[in-house]
């Protein structure tokens, strides 16, 4: 299938003066499937093998068993034979998306605007290629430097930047800090789209929000809107359901799963040595540039990091350590405690349900995570947000349903952030504070009319 793909590129490359032609999904469905017996399921698993199907949920076919549900996307070619082989095993199957281009081109032109993009008209209602969101880290930069500071984690295997984001009121004392990664995996754009929300929502309201503003004034965020930027960039250009990197690997292959490639058992449960596989976890454990920028800047602040965040699609889950083993995390009643607060908070705002539990025991066995390697690394409260939905849409959640995502998710990590707020950061006093300047005029002039004035 990879040399058919690729194939099309070269064609595409020859014709279109160096363009290579989209690989279209035209007629293919997403099928949720359930065996219910281990015959069943055995042999639901060697169809997925034989055809190389592109398994959405679980990530890997040994995750299979009686009674669980399965999200399968299945080629238009082999679609017709899939469903006569269901039938014929009396496999329990219904159709989850009626044809994946159609869901595809919903969310890629619907509401695109010509104008020049400022940050004003900059719509966080849809999603963006990777030029636009570069445009738009300028902006912010620029706009923000009081709080904000940009810097590159490095670049990548075809020479992109990695940006992250500083945000915090520069201080004399020692601030905590709070790390968030998105866009691990390429074809997860809900998981990019949030993360440009979420920075909306804190820098717009850094003076309004009295949580927000004394947690710039003790927090320094460090944000990665986009990590995997050639995987994302390829699914805007080539490949809307990529979901690696793009470093070149043995043969033809191309790209690793950077949520499997970090060193937390690395490769040991749920990732897979075939560089072929969707959930490759690379030559050796951080062996990609993007991880080894990651774990540059942690080893930088670790020692005051109190929170780490990764942003992912699709399931409704608030994930605690670990995926690789059942051993709960050493704090694991406490970040249940918090989650759990977060997760009601986030059913109050838009009736949205989210689960929160071990990654193992909720979702499925995995390692190498960015959330796994951070606990492991001895950070007190790390998560990982699985973003809608359940399965209606999957990856190709719709542009309608960016705001709601965005709006219960933000609701849900300002409840972690209250919990950090009350429990860790304990009590600030804004007039020593080095923050903004707009607080501290009035307090100085009004100190020396005092001492000016005889009494």
């Amino acid at each position: 299938m990879k040399h058919f793909y690729w194939t099309i590129c070269l064609l595409g490359f020859l014709l279109n003066k160096g363009t290579c032609v989209k690989v279209r999904y035209d007629g293919d469905q997403v099928l949720k499937v359930t065996p219910q017996t281990e015959q069943q399921v055995q042999y639901l698993q060697d169809m997925l093998i034989q055809w190389r199907l592109d398994l959405w949920k679980p990530d890997i076919v040994e995750e299979i068993y009686p009674g669980r549900d399965v999200h399968v996307h299945v080629k238009n070619s082999y679609l017709q034979q899939m469903k006569e082989n269901l039938v014929q095993q009396d496999i329990t199957f219904k159709i989850m998306i009626e044809d994946v281009q159609k869901l595809i081109d919903r969310s890629s032109v619907s509401r695109r605007s010509t104008e020049p993009i400022t940050l004003e008209n900059y719509n966080y209602n849809i999603y963006h290629p990777i030029e636009e969101i570069y445009t738009w880290m300028t902006m912010i930069k620029d706009k923000y430097k009081n709080v904000v500071s940009r810097y590159t984690l490095g670049h990548t295997h075809e020479n992109q930047p990695i940006y992250y984001f500083k945000i915090g009121w520069p201080s004399s004392e020692t601030k905590k800090v709070v790390f968030m990664d998105c866009g691990i995996h390429a074809r997860e754009w809900i998981a990019v789209a949030y993360c440009q929300w979420f920075m909306r929502e804190i820098l717009t309201k850094q003076k309004s929000d009295k949580l927000i503003y004394k947690l710039l004034n003790q927090v320094d965020f460090y944000v990665i809107p986009v990590l995997n930027v050639d995987g994302y960039t390829y699914t805007w250009t080539t490949e809307r359901l990529w979901r690696k990197n793009r470093s070149p690997q043995t043969g033809d292959c191309f790209g690793v799963d950077l949520n499997r490639n970090f060193d937390a058992q690395w490769c040991s449960v749920g990732a897979s040595t075939d560089c072929d596989s969707l959930i490759f976890c690379g030559p050796s454990a951080a062996s990609e540039l993007e991880t080894k920028g990651v774990v540059k800047l942690f080893e930088q602040v670790k020692s005051n990091m109190l929170m780490y965040l990764t942003v992912h699609s699709y399931g409704r889950l608030i994930l605690l350590p670990y995926g690789y083993k059942k051993n709960q995390s050493a704090n694991h009643n406490e970040m249940m405690l918090a989650a759990n607060k977060a997760a009601a908070k986030m059913t109050e705002k838009h009736g949205e349900g989210y689960i929160v539990g071990s990654s193992s025991v909720i979702l499925y066995d995995n390692s190498g995570s960015s959330a796994d390697w951070a606990a492991d690394n001895n950070i007190s409260f790390a998560y990982t947000f699985e973003l809608r939905d359940d399965g209606e849409y999957g990856f190709e959640l719709p542009d309608d349903e960016i705001q709601p995502t965005c709006e219960e998710t933000l609701t849900a990590m300002m409840t972690l952030f209250e919990y950090m707020n009350e429990t860790y950061l304990g009590p600030f006093d804004s007039g020593a504070a080095v923050g903004p300047l707009w607080l501290k005029i009035p307090l100085a002039i009004t100190i020396c009319l005092f001492y000016a004035i005889p009494l």
